[in-house]
C-alpha cells in the first residue's frame, strides 16, 4: 500500500475505534495506533480522522441516499472518510480507488469492495454540490439538550459553528520574549493567535522555548490567579503544564502534581524546552498536604468545552460517567481549600461547557466553607468582558464567543479568596 493509502486505513481504524469501542483519539494514540507511520503520514492520519468526525452528520446525509442499509462499521467509516475527501476537493479517481483497496483487503468486509466503488462514484459526481447546502453539523443530543438548557438554542448554533471551524493555534509567550516573528495576531487577553501554523516544532522560537500553546481561554486562570515571585503555588492536575509554566515565568516557586506518569514526563519536557523550574509530583490531587499562597486547581471534567479541538468526544462519549466527574471535582475543591493558607487563594477551574462542572461546583462550595469569598474584581483583567462574569463571581467562557477571531474553548474559572 502507498504511504498514502497507509494514512487512510490508520484513519479508518481510528474512527472504528472512536465510534465503535468509545475510545478518544488521545487514548488511540497512547496505546500506538500511529507508530508505525512516518510523520508526514502520521499528521495526516490524524487530520483526516479528525476532519471526518467534524463533518460525520454532513458525510452520513449525503451517504444515506446511496445506501439501502447501513454497512458495517469499518465499511461505513471508509466511506465517510472517502466522502469527507471528495467534498472537500479530493481526486476522485485517487480517493475512490484507495477506499475501494482499503476494504478489499479486510479479511470479513472484502466482497463490499463494489459498494464501496459504486456509492463513492456517485459520492464524487453528486456530493460535492450538496455538501455545500448542508447545515453545519450538530452536537449529539445527549450533549446538546443540557447546553440549550443552560445556554439557549442561539448560543450553541454558534458554538456547534466554532466546533465546525476547527481551532487555531494560540500560544503563550515568556515574559519579555518577543514572539512578533510567528506573524500572529495578538488577542485582547494577551495570548497570539496563528492560523495555519503547520508543525508546530518548526516554528521560530518553538526549540528555543520561547512560547507554547495554549488556548486562550485556558491561558486566563493563571493570568488571574496572578502568582507573584517567591509565592510557593501548587498546581493540582497540572499537565501538560501551560498553567505551571505561566506561573513559574512568574517567578513563583510552583509544585505541579498530576496523577499520570507519562503526563508528569511531557510537562519536564515542556519545563527544560522553555528553561523554566517547578517542583514535580507524579500524585492524586486528593493526598496532597501542606499549606500554599496559592492554589490551581485544573480539575478533571467533560472536556466538553475542547470540542473544537476533540471532535472525537461527543462521538465517543455518551454522558454517563461525567456524574462521577461532578462528584470528584466536589471533593477535590474541598480538598484543595484545605491547602490554601488563610488569606491565600485557590483557582478553580474547568475545560467544561456543563454549568455543573462550573458555576454549581462553586455555588454549593461558597455554601459550604464560610471563609470563602470570591473575587471578581480579580477576573477583570485586559480582554475579559463584564458580561462574561457569572452571578456567583466565576468566569464563563464559550466556544462561541470572538466569533470574528476564530471563538476560543469552553471554560469556567473562579478565584476563591480565604478569609484571614
Amino acid at each position: 500500500m502507498s504511504d498514502a493509502n497507509h494514512a487512510r486505513r490508520t484513519a479508518v481504524y481510528l474512527l472504528d475505534q472512536v465510534l465503535g469501542e468509545g475510545w478518544l483519539l488521545a487514548e488511540c494514540y497512547a496505546a500506538g495506533a500511529l507508530e508505525k507511520l512516518a510523520p508526514e503520514d502520521r499528521a495526516r492520519a490524524q487530520r483526516l480522522a479528525v476532519e471526518t468526525l467534524r463533518s460525520l452528520e454532513r458525510a452520513d446525509r449525503i451517504l444515506k441516499k446511496h445506501l439501502k442499509k447501513t454497512p458495517p462499521l469499518m465499511v461505513m467509516n471508509a466511506l465517510r472518510l472517502g466522502t469527507v475527501e471528495l467534498c472537500s476537493g479530493g481526486a476522485a479517481h485517487g480517493v475512490v480507488n484507495a477506499m475501494v483497496a482499503i476494504v478489499s483487503k479486510h479479511r470479513h468486509h472484502g466482497q463490499l469492495k463494489g459498494l464501496v466503488n459504486a456509492v463513492l462514484r456517485k459520492v464524487a459526481e453528486e456530493g460535492p454540490a450538496e455538501w455545500a447546502k448542508l447545515r453545519i453539523p450538530r452536537l449529539p443530543n445527549w450533549l446538546r439538550k443540557p447546553l440549550v438548557q443552560a445556554w439557549g438554542a442561539e448560543a450553541v448554533l454558534g458554538m456547534e459553528a466554532a466546533h465546525y471551524a476547527g481551532a487555531p493555534l494560540d500560544i503563550t509567550g515568556k515574559p519579555g520574549v518577543d514572539v512578533q516573528a510567528l506573524g500572529g495576531v495578538p488577542l485582547p487577553t494577551g495570548s497570539l493567535r496563528i492560523s495555519g501554523a503547520g508543525q508546530v516544532s518548526a516554528l521560530p522560537g518553538y526549540q528555543a522555548g520561547d512560547w507554547w500553546v495554549q488556548d486562550a481561554a485556558a491561558a486566563l486562570p493563571a493570568l488571574i490567579l496572578n502568582a507573584q515571585p517567591g509565592e510557593q503555588v501548587l498546581d493540582l492536575c497540572a499537565a501538560p503544564g501551560g498553567k505551571t509554566m505561566q506561573m513559574a515565568a512568574a517567578g513563583a516557586s510552583v509544585t505541579a502534581v498530576d496523577v499520570s506518569e507519562s503526563r508528569v514526563a511531557r510537562l519536564r519536557e515542556n519545563l527544560e524546552r522553555t528553561g523554566l523550574v517547578a517542583g514535580l509530583v507524579v500524585g492524586d490531587a486528593l493526598e496532597q498536604t501542606g499549606q500554599y499562597d496559592a492554589v490551581l486547581l485544573d480539575a478533571p471534567c467533560s472536556a466538553t468545552g475542547t470540542i473544537r479541538r476533540h471532535p472525537d468526544l461527543p462521538q465517543a462519549k455518551d454522558g454517563s460517567e461525567f456524574g462521577a466527574l461532578i462528584e470528584l471535582q466536589a471533593q477535590m475543591l474541598a480538598h484543595a481549600w484545605t491547602l490554601v493558607k488563610p488569606g491565600g487563594r485557590l483557582m478553580y477551574c474547568t475545560c467544561s461547557l456543563l454549568p455543573d462542572e462550573g458555576e454549581c461546583q462553586v455555588e454549593e462550595a461558597l455554601d459550604m466553607f464560610p471563609d470563602m469569598a470570591a473575587d471578581r474584581d480579580a477576573l477583570k483583567v485586559p480582554g475579559v468582558e463584564a458580561d462574561w462574569i457569572t452571578e456567583e463571581g466565576g468566569l464563563r467562557l464559550r466556544p462561541d464567543y470572538w466569533p470574528e477571531r476564530g471563538g476560543m474553548d469552553g471554560f469556567y474559572m473562579a478565584l476563591l479568596r480565604k478569609t484571614a
